[in-house]
């Protein structure tokens, strides 16, 4: 080996002085514009006390006045520390897209042999060339994956934004509710108390005073369900929120927000969902990904390692001498095939999942569309006719007993009736809510949850009248 091979170690110089590096915000930026795309609210990585600091001084402040959705999801994507923990994943991916567009390090190896008076030395320098022919390919590559990373965080947060937004309006419906399952409670104590005084007055059956005592009996079960599930629905946004001590103490609004005046008609919902859906982009990217590897595999398949590097060997009493050296893995029992198969497998793999996360984001939100415009149209229906309809019927009620044309246990019997449309009311509100929360995630973030169930309130059936 006495050639000489004075270009490499110029080049190995050239190609450390540009060296991948890592972003100033570890990717963030992006992941915050993503998520504000489909939020509102951009997102930040919590890298030290300074920004945990920060974080913790907005929390407060939004918590110092009732909540809105809009600032619970607010709250949830700065303090929600279950996000935060999964943002280490970007980190990760970062780091190994720096990895791939570094040249791997040189070896050197040294050899020493000595005997008889003579002294022979070995030195050599070796780099990877095969990496070097193939960096900016893995490079690529490795940028994509960290592309998908920031995907996959972004749709975290629009996950935990989407959480905290329908356990928002859980919250607020189950504390609605206690309150008319209260009134209920009221208006069964008070007909049972004026059933059992008549009973003892003889002014009534013993049959009708133990249905209006069964009907107190359902009431009282009904306000302790209604608020235990007051209780449970505030947990759950408690969680989503990631509050703990002092915070526990937040203030929710007393009612849901109203309707709309119109409900949303997106026009081409299924193409948004293929063009905006974070869980379509990460297959796209992961397959684009696969597709860049497999042309990497299939170009090396028959070269498993290429080194080249500078030698030389000098020996005692004699002139030393330089040159180069190349070290190559020889084809003989692996030709690559194997490798090859193995990066097609997994590419159509890749192929075929994209094909199935699309088709299902078209379905679901054609699905979570119908639930949005049920829910409405369902709201709508309590709002403009049902419960006016009950309070109509009330007040005719009131005037037939000022007529003394009605007994007391009707009139009773007629708001525990109306309390009960109410409650129905609040429920389809509620659910209107939920089914928008829903239809924005399945358009721009990822497979929804199941659809909230849209069915009859459940109270305490009323006891029928005495007469």
């Amino acid at each position: 080996m006495n050639k000489s091979f004075p270009g490499l170690a110029p080049l190995a110089a050239l190609l450390l002085a540009g060296c991948a590096s890592f972003t100033p915000d570890g990717g963030a930026a992006k992941v915050s514009e993503l998520t504000h795309e489909r939020t509102g609210h951009g997102v930040g990585l919590q890298r030290s006390e300074a920004d945990v600091g920060a974080a913790a001084a907005r929390v407060a402040e939004l918590l110092r006045q009732p909540l809105a959705a809009d600032s619970a999801v607010e709250v949830a994507l700065l303090n929600n520390r279950g996000m935060q923990a999964s943002f280490a994943e970007l980190g990760i991916a970062e780091a190994e897209r720096v990895r791939a567009g570094r040249l791997a390090n040189p070896s050197i190896s040294f050899g020493h042999l000595g005997g008889h008076g003579s002294t022979e030395i070995d030195r050599s320098v070796m780099f990877d060339l095969l990496g070097l022919l193939t960096l900016p390919v893995a490079s690529e590559v490795a940028q994509r994956q960290f592309e998908q990373a920031q995907l996959q965080a972004a749709s975290d947060a629009v996950g935990v934004a989407a959480e905290a937004r329908s356990a928002f309006f859980g919250a607020v419906a189950a504390q609605d509710l206690v309150g008319y399952y209260e009134q209920v409670k009221e208006a069964a104590d008070a007909s049972s108390e004026l059933a059992q005084r008549m009973l003892q007055a003889g002014n009534f059956s013993k049959l009708a005073q133990m249905r209006e005592q069964a009907f107190q009996a359902d009431a009282t079960a009904n306000l302790a369900r209604a608020r235990h599930q007051a209780v449970a629905a505030r947990e759950r946004l408690v969680r989503a929120l990631g509050l703990s001590g002092a915070h526990l103490a937040f203030k929710l609004p007393e009612h849901l927000p109203e309707l709309p005046k119109t409900p949303l008609e997106p026009k081409d919902t299924e193409q948004i969902a293929l063009d905006k859906r974070l869980d379509v982009l990460m297959a796209k990217r992961n397959a684009e990904a696969t597709a860049r590897s497999l042309g990497l595999t299939r170009g090396t398949r028959f070269i498993n390692v290429l080194e080249a590097g500078y030698a030389n060997k000098s020996q005692a009493g004699e002139p030393r001498r330089n040159g180069y050296e190349i070290r190559l893995e020889l084809p003989l029992f692996d030709f690559g095939t194997a490798r090859t198969a193995r990066a097609e497998a997994v590419y159509m793999q890749a192929v075929h999942r994209t094909a199935e996360v699309a088709v299902n984001a078209q379905s679901e939100v054609r699905e979570a569309y119908s639930a949005y415009r049920t829910a409405f149209e369902l709201a709508r229906h309590y709002r403009d006719e049902v419960v006016p309809l009950r309070k109509r019927i009330s007040d005719e009620n009131l005037l037939r007993y000022n007529g003394m044309l009605a007994s007391v246990f009707e009139l009773l019997a007629d708001a525990r009736e109306q309390v009960t449309t109410v409650a129905a009311a609040i429920e389809a509100q509620r659910d209107y809510w939920l089914a928008e929360t829903e239809l924005q995630t399945a358009l721009t973030g990822h497979s929804p949850g199941t659809a909230p169930a849209m069915g009859p309130a459940k109270a305490a059936p009323a006891a029928p009248a005495a007469h």
